[in-house]
């Protein structure tokens, strides 16, 4: 069996600011680093992490550094597990984007929304194409008895759990619940995954907002 462990980054600048990060290189801010921390500590307790694997935007790269100087891993960063690129509407108001933008807005245009594609950006099957395809790689390049640890981003998580549980894109990304650090464990026997844990948070209480 082949434990895997999703997370998201810690909370960001434009977390706060409530804008689209996209492909930015967004720093973490002081509670995203704390997030990470705690993280950390959470992992290297209940887990023996073999491997560390991330999205190499900033945010998550910074994430993981964290986690893996915890576990004593060597990190490993990739463009597969990145957020969902959103061209020339990076940095643009999340709520304003989509209230402006209908088409790519999937609570207003439900599947139609799945293929839509921002100006010099990806759509949202283009971004699950690329995390399954991550997906099925780690799978295949991870031993049966292994723990392996991934940094990513709300978009790729809500679509990989969403592919494991048999559900659609839109309620996958509109119902995906992801804090910044939220823990996700999935275990995997005989290339089938089952979520065990979803979205843990607990030990983020002691975080300071």
């Amino acid at each position: 069996m082949t434990t895997v462990l999703l997370t998201r980054h810690g909370e960001t600048t434009w977390n706060r600011e409530g804008r689209l990060q996209g492909w930015a290189p967004t720093p973490l801010t002081d509670r995203g680093h704390a997030q990470s921390r705690a993280l950390a500590d959470a992992v290297a307790a209940d887990y023996d992490v073999d491997r560390v694997l991330a999205s190499d935007l900033r945010r998550a790269k910074r994430t993981a550094t964290h986690l893996a100087e915890c576990v004593d891993r060597e990190p490993t960063f990739e463009s597969t597990w990145r957020e969902r690129d959103f061209g020339c509407y990076q940095g643009l108001p999340h709520e304003t984007m989509f209230e402006d933008h209908e088409r790519l807005s999937l609570r207003r245009a439900g599947h139609d929304a799945v293929d839509a594609r921002p100006e010099s950006g990806e759509s949202l099957r283009d971004v699950r194409e690329r995390v399954l395809a991550g997906w099925e790689r780690l799978l295949a390049e991870s031993g049966p008895a292994e723990t392996v640890a991934v940094v990513s981003h709300r978009g790729p998580l809500s679509l990989l759990l969403g592919a494991v549980e048999g559900r659609d894109v839109v309620s996958a990304v509109v119902d995906g619940e992801h804090a910044n650090c939220g823990l996700n464990e999935l275990r995997v026997t005989d290339g089938r995954a089952r979520l065990i844990t979803e979205n843990r948070t607990d030990f983020l209480d002691g975080v300071s907002a």
